[in-house]
C-alpha cells in the first residue's frame, strides 16, 4: 500500500514574533488564502497597537503560517490566522494554536477566541478539532460580503460536562 500525496507527515515548525522581513511572506500567505485580504498596511496598523501580537511559523528558513492576535484582560482574540496552501495538514496550525493555549492561565487569561466566516468550513472544522466551540453567530459582519460570522472559544479547563449544556446548531460545528 503506498502513502498518497493526501498522506503528510507532521513537520516541526519554529514559532517566532513577527519581523519586517517576514512581511512578503506572509502577504503572499494571506493571498492564497482569503478571497478578503489584508493588505500590508492593514498588518502594520494592527501592529503598532500596543496590545497587538505578530508571530509567523518557520520551517526551513521558511515562514510558513502567521498569526496576528490581541491581548486582551481575561482573552487572546485572533485576528488573523493562515498556514502556506503548500505546508496544510502537516499540523503547522496545531502548533500555532498550541503555542497559544500555553500562554493561557488559570489566574489571567482564560481563553482564546476567534471569528470565523459562515462560509469558511475548513477553518471551522480546524478550530472545532483543537476543542474551539461556536458560541454565538454575529450576523452580516463582515463589510466587504455582509457575511456572518461564527465567534468561536477555546476555554482553558473547560470540563466535558459543561460542553453538554451547550447542544445547539452552532456549538455543533
Amino acid at each position: 500500500m503506498s502513502s498518497g500525496p493526501s498522506q503528510k507527515q507532521a513537520v516541526s515548525v519554529q514559532i517566532r514574533w513577527m519581523i519586517r522581513r517576514d512581511m512578503p511572506e506572509v502577504l503572499r500567505i494571506e493571498r492564497e488564502s482569503f478571497d478578503f485580504r489584508w493588505t500590508e498596511e492593514d498588518f502594520l496598523a494592527c501592529l503598532r497597537q500596543r496590545n497587538c501580537i505578530g508571530m509567523v511559523a518557520e520551517h526551513d528558513n521558511r515562514v510558513v503560517g502567521f498569526m496576528i492576535y490581541e491581548l486582551h484582560k481575561t482573552q487572546l482574540h485572533i485576528l488573523n490566522f493562515a498556514v502556506a496552501a503548500d505546508s496544510r495538514r502537516l499540523a503547522i496550525g496545531s502548533q500555532m494554536v498550541e503555542k497559544l493555549v500555553n500562554k493561557l492561565s488559570q489566574q489571567r487569561r482564560q481563553e482564546i477566541m476567534l471569528e470565523v466566516r459562515e462560509t469558511n468550513l475548513a477553518a471551522q472544522l480546524f478550530f472545532q478539532s483543537l476543542h474551539f466551540r461556536a458560541t454565538q453567530v454575529l450576523r452580516a459582519h463582515y463589510g466587504d460580503t455582509c457575511e456572518s460570522a461564527y465567534v468561536m472559544q477555546f476555554r482553558l479547563g473547560r470540563a466535558e460536562p459543561e460542553d453538554a449544556l451547550y447542544h445547539n446548531r452552532i456549538s455543533n460545528l
